[in-house]
Formats: structure tokens, sequence, C-alpha cells
């Protein structure tokens, strides 16, 4: 025996933080010969076989003490070779593989130097299990980060869920260990075996695992995620070539599991969601789905808020492919995809990143800064290079994998103030004494600089309560970088006015008007999100006050605002025909209502109609965020809760004006000035019988005259519809 006693019980208590330095093939310390080990906790017999130089020495290894350590010698050979393992077990079955400690390490320096720094932008290729060939040998090599482990094993039922059969070896000072492991291929279910820091064996979850068992089981799978075929060139291309900023966007927000169901029990998978969701969002004319948290998640309950598997969209519907299948069917369907992106917190499973390797790994060791009071989840810790490795990567991750247009980052307030949600005593000052979480910050600007320089044409959206500054301007002008940012204020405001009884609304005009003051601060995105249709809140129908022909007049005039006002539209699903109730989660929406009289169809119609007018009409979003693009002409009549105002493009040479009533009082002969002079033509009305609607109207549209009202040259009377939206046109001069 050439190992000491010290170094045999490290292997057999699987305690060697580098396995490899003593396990496998080594040349003899005196040049005489070669030495072999092998830890088989399961084998009886183990013999070497030369696998190319045929003329290499086989040889028959011999157990150690009674262990389940095998060590054989030979002379007729000075230099390494590659060989296999012939395993025969106590039943006489045996099994032949190259050794996994035959192999150098699948990641370099330089990887595991990035990494340190946190600049390793495609991690997710470097760290977590990946299919490949080394030698000809076909196998997986693992990776994974926990530097304060005792031991790291990988588990699965390729060696009975067992630890002592392959442990992996510690890269230097890096944190990283590794294991390239011969015969395991993809499907494999498997685990980290961690001694952690405290000395207690737990199995966790791989971070970077692109794929995960059904919950509730928990186990990573090894997976190909870039074998799919994609067909969405043409997509992808006209994506780097788009201004999103001066383009039109309407966004349809999913979940995925409640849409349509293929059974009270069953959601519909990945792949049968493609063709009924991407038929209802063309013919309803949105640009974009957006998709609550596909990452994998345990909790169902949470909606995907509480993500177990950043790497992995859930296989609750399916495969990693079947995802990319969808991704590829709606880019060949002319329709963009946004995904909840949750860098915020993660939740506390045991199994996943909470503690890693026994110690405040991912998270903060000081609960006054790494655990979420409101959510009972805990905090990243973006101060660590490796974490925001982690996260920056995850989301190019998203990008690069599965071709993602957007990416809408949730709860970024939560991440901006260390005493978010919080009272006095509760939360830790900045080094200058201040609120403002620092490192949050430096890692929010990093997001967003990497996605913008590596995916041109990829949006990321903020979902950001507060009134921080420059959420929408790039870094190096002090801003976080985002594209747009979700105008809560607006949503609150908007809402909060639409629920009251018309006879109030005088009261309250400002809730609509007074968005415009700070509009030109960022760049907006109006949503109306399933944030607005849970926990009680009722749907967006049930706020409306009033009789039904009254609610439903009340919605489309609420939708057609949120058209005709400037920023980018999200509707969350139901919306777009009036759900009656309030979203749920575990069923699916009611389609049946289509069915019951017209005005659910009209809202769908009307919906449809709003899009085909938004993206036909640069005057409703070349000049979104300059201040041309809008302009109030009376903003004052609180009396009659009647707004108006002028939206167009940036060359001025498209021009819409839109009136509300938003009052169950039809108005006769009501003047409104206008710009120019000539016919102005009514091209919607959300009055419309086609909607549901009375069908009250202007016969066609109105002749401008020279009677100044409002500080405009011209003017018209019009006749305005109860609760209703109309829109027109002026037709150019002959």
């Amino acid at each position: 025996m050439i190992l000491s006693a010290e170094e045999l019980k490290s292997l057999i208590q699987v305690k060697h933080r580098s396995p490899h330095h003593l396990l496998g093939m080594h040349p003899l310390g005196d040049g005489s010969g070669l030495v072999v080990r092998a830890l088989v906790p399961d084998a009886a017999q183990i013999e070497v076989v030369p696998t190319h130089e045929k003329a290499k020495p086989r040889l028959r290894l011999k157990r150690l003490r009674h262990s389940e350590l095998f060590e054989g010698v030979t002379k007729k050979a000075q230099q390494v070779y590659a060989y296999d393992l012939i395993i025969t077990n106590p039943e006489g079955r045996s099994r032949q593989t190259r050794d996994p400690y035959s192999f150098l390490p699948t990641l370099s320096e330089t990887d595991l130097y990035l990494f340190g720094q946190g600049n390793e932008l495609r991690i997710y290729e470097k760290l977590g299990a990946h299919l490949r060939a080394i030698d000809g040998v076909a196998g997986t090599s693992f990776a994974v980060w926990a530097p304060n482990a005792q031991r790291v094993s990988v588990v699965g039922a390729f060696n009975g869920w067992d630890g002592r059969f392959h442990p992996m070896r510690l890269l230097g000072v890096s944190g990283v260990w590794e294991l390239f492991i011969p015969g395991v291929g993809e499907g494999v279910l498997y685990k980290y075996e961690i001694k952690d820091a405290l000395g207690r064996t737990v199995l966790k979850t791989d971070p970077y695992g692109f794929f995960c068992e059904a919950p509730p089981n928990n186990a990573s799978i090894v997976w190909d995620t870039q074998k799919f075929a994609w067909t969405d060139t043409g997509w992808m291309e006209r994506r780097r070539q788009k201004d999103p900023f001066r383009s039109p966007i309407s966004i349809y927000e999913v979940h995925l599991g409640s849409w349509r169901k293929k059974s009270a029990s069953e959601s519909l998978s990945y792949r049968g969601l493609a063709e009924p969701l991407a038929r209802h969002v063309r013919e309803l004319g949105f640009t974009h789905v957006e998709f609550m948290p596909v990452s994998e998640h345990a909790y169902y309950p949470s909606w995907g808020y509480q993500v177990t598997g950043f790497y992995a969209p859930t296989s609750r519907y399916g495969t990693p492919d079947d995802f990319q299948y969808l991704a590829n069917y709606l880019h060949e369907a002319g329709i963009g995809i946004i995904v909840d992106w949750v860098p915020a917190h993660f939740p506390r499973d045991d199994w996943a990143l909470a503690r890693f390797d026994g110690t405040a790994l991912y998270e903060h060791e000081d609960p006054r800064k790494g655990s979420h009071q409101d959510w009972g989840t805990l905090i990243f810790n973006y101060g660590r290079h490796e974490v925001r490795n982690f996260l920056i990567a995850n989301a190019l991750f998203w990008c690069d994998r599965h071709h993602i247009d957007g990416l809408r980052v949730d709860a970024v307030a939560s991440m901006l103030y260390l005493d978010y949600s919080r009272k006095e005593g509760e939360w830790i000052p900045n080094q200058y004494g201040g609120r403002e979480n620092l490192e949050a910050v430096d890692f929010l600007r990093s997001f967003n600089h990497s996605i913008h320089t590596h995916y041109a044409g990829v949006m990321t959206i903020a979902e950001e309560s507060t009134a921080w500054p420059l959420v929408t301007r790039p870094p190096y002008l002090g801003g976080l970088g985002f594209s747009f940012k979700w105008n809560m204020g607006w949503m609150h405001d908007t809402l909060s006015y639409f629920k009251r009884d018309p006879a109030y609304r005088k009261y309250h005009q400002n809730d609509l008007t007074f968005a415009m003051l700070y509009h030109s601060h960022e760049n907006f995105l109006l949503p109306l999100s399933h944030d607005e249709v849970v926990h009680g809140k009722g749907s967006l129908l049930g706020r409306m006050p009033g009789d039904d022909w009254q609610r439903f007049a009340n919605l489309r005039a609420l939708l057609g605002y949120q058209w005709m006002f400037p920023g980018k539209k999200l509707l969350i699903m139901g919306g777009e025909f009036g759900q009656s109730n309030e979203w749920n989660a575990n069923a699916e929406l009611d389609w049946w209502l289509l069915e019951q009289g017209p005005y659910h169809r009209g809202v769908q119609r009307f919906v449809r109609d709003l899009n085909q007018l938004y993206q036909s009409e640069p005057a409703l979003w070349e000049a979104d965020y300059e201040g041309e693009g809008f302009s109030w002409i009376d903003c004052s009549d609180h009396e009659n809760s009647v707004y108006s105002f002028l939206r167009q493009n940036k060359e001025h040479t498209r021009l819409l004006l839109v009136i509300l009533n938003l009052t169950p009082v039809p108005r006769q002969r009501y003047r409104v000035g206008l710009p120019r002079k000539g016919f102005w033509r009514e091209i919607l009305s959300s009055d419309s019988e086609i909607y549901g609607g009375s069908n009250a109207g202007n016969l066609g549209g109105v002749a401008a005259e020279e009677y100044q009202v409002n500080n405009q040259p011209y003017s018209a009377e019009f006749t305005l519809p109860p609760l209703s939206l109309v829109v027109f046109r002026p037709e150019p001069s002959s």
C-alpha cells in the first residue's frame, strides 16, 4: 500500500476534498511504474484494461484492508494511459466503464477566475450538468459552487443515490467542485450530496440544473438545452432591428397553468398551449405574451414567484424542449415572449438554494438583510460576485437558450430599499447611512447593461412601485438601465377612479390626469395585471359599478383609455373578454362566458379593434415618451367627467382626438376644441352596438368650425355616448 493511513481514511470515509489526487491512475513517485486506485462500494473485484493501447498492461486491483478502496501497481508502464474498469459485484455481474477519476477538470483556471470576479456571463455552460464526450467517452460533467462544504458527491439512480461512489474534487480556492461521470446520459436524475460546513449530510438540487422532476419531487435531470431545431431566425433578425420605444407593444399576460386546461385537474402542456394560445393572441392583435414565472417552483400557489430552479422551465408542462417549441411557435406566429424573472428573493426549501453548503451562500447571514419579511423568503446577497454571476448569467440564459424577448423583473422596489417593509431597527443602513441597497442598484445596472449589450431588441421591464429616479435611464446617466417601468401609479389611480359610482367621479377628476405630470420621467408601461384580479379584489369587470350594461360600458371605456394613453400596454388574461370572477390559478378562464349574450363577446371584439387601431396608428406609439406625443385639449370638466386629448406621431403627420365621457349621461352638442379645420372622422366608439353599447354616435364624424374653444383655433359639437370613449381622425384636406 502506497497510501498513508490518513489518506486511506479520508478516502474510505469520503472526506478527501480532491479525490482525483489519490484515485485513478498515477505515476509512482520513483518513476518505476503506475498505481491505480478505485473506490467502488459495490465491487467484489475490479480489473483495469487498456482502452486504446492494447499493449498496455492489464491489472487486477486488490481490496485494501476490507475497505471499499481497491489498488493495483504495475511496473510495465511508466506513462499514464486510457483505461476502463471492469467491475464485478458480489453476485457476479460485471459492468465496464471508464474511470471517472481519470479525466482532467472540465473548467479552466480562466473560467474559475471570471466566476470568482462575477464576470463569467455564460457560467451556465460550465457549472451544472453538461452532456459531453471526452476522449471519445460519452458522459456528463458536473460542477457546483459550494465553497464551505466539507465534501460534495454526485448521486443518482446510476449509483443508488449513494454519495460514496462519486465524490467530487474541489478546484483550488474557487469553491467549485467538479466531476465527469462516464455513461450518464440525458434524462438521468441526480442531486448533490453535500456534507456541509456543520457536518450535516444534505441532498441539494442543482442551482444550474436545466430540468427538474415535477413537484413535489425535486431531483435535477440531465438535459441538453441546445438540441432543439429553432426555425425563428426571421423573428430574431427583425427583433434585432426593431426599436421597442418607437414600436407598438401590447402584452397579453398569461399564467400557463390556468389559461386553458386539459381537464379540471390537468393543465395543457407547453406543446398543447402553442397553437390555441398563438391563435388567440393573433386574433386579438397582441404583440407579445408575458408568462408569469416559468422557472421551476415547488409551491404552485406562489404562481411561480418562489423559484427553486432558476435555470429550468417548470416540468409541470413538459420538458425544456417543449418550452422551446412553445417559444418557437409563438415567434413563427409573429408574437414576442416576455417572462417574469424573480431575482429579488428565493424560498427556504432545504433542498434548494437556502444555506446551500451549510452557510448563507446565496443569501445574507444577517436576517436584517437576508430575510424577506412579507413573503417568508430569502434575499440574494447582491454584493457577492458569484451570486451576481449566477443571476446575470441566468437572465442571459433565458435569452440564449430559450429565445426570450423580454424580462419583466419582479419586485424591484423590494431590492432597492434596505428598509423595504421593515420597521425601525429591523434593517441595516448602507455605508453612507442611507436606506438604498447600493449592492442591488449595482447589480440591476450590470444586469441591464449585460442584456442590452448581448441581446439587441430584448426588453427589460421593472415592476417598481416607488419614485426611485431614472429607472429607465441608462447607467452612464445614473439610471438603472431598464427599458420600461410598470406605471403602478397610473394603474392604482385609474382603477380607483373607475370603481367609483359615476355620480362621485367629478370629485376625483385628477385621478385620470395626474399621471401626465410625471409621464415624461420614465418609459412607462401601463399594466392591468394579475395583481389587480386576486386576493379579493375581484375581476376588472367586477370592479365596475352599476348594472350589467354600465359595468361593461365602464370596462370598455377603461380599456380604451389604457390603449389611447401614452405608454406600452399589458392586460391580464380574461380581461380581454370581461372575466366575471376573480382569477383562480387552479381553474381555467371562464371561456364559456363568450357564449352568454353579447357583452363578453363585445369586450373581446373591442380589444381586438383597439389592438388593430393601436398597431396601425403611429400617433399612438411613435412618440410615447416625447412631449409632442400627447397633449390635453381639456381635462378640467369635472362636473361632466369629460376628458379630451390629442395623440400624434413624432413628425406631427398623424393625429387623433380622444374624448371620454365617464358618466352614464349622453351629452349632445358637446363642444371640443380642435387644432385643425376640416372633417374629423369617428374611427372608434366603445359605445358601438357591435361591442354591446347603445350605438349613440356622430354619424361618421364632425366638421370643424372656426370657433375657438379650449385654446384651439377650431372646434366642433360632438355627441358623447354614455360611459364611452370615442376617437376621431382628421381627414386630409383636399
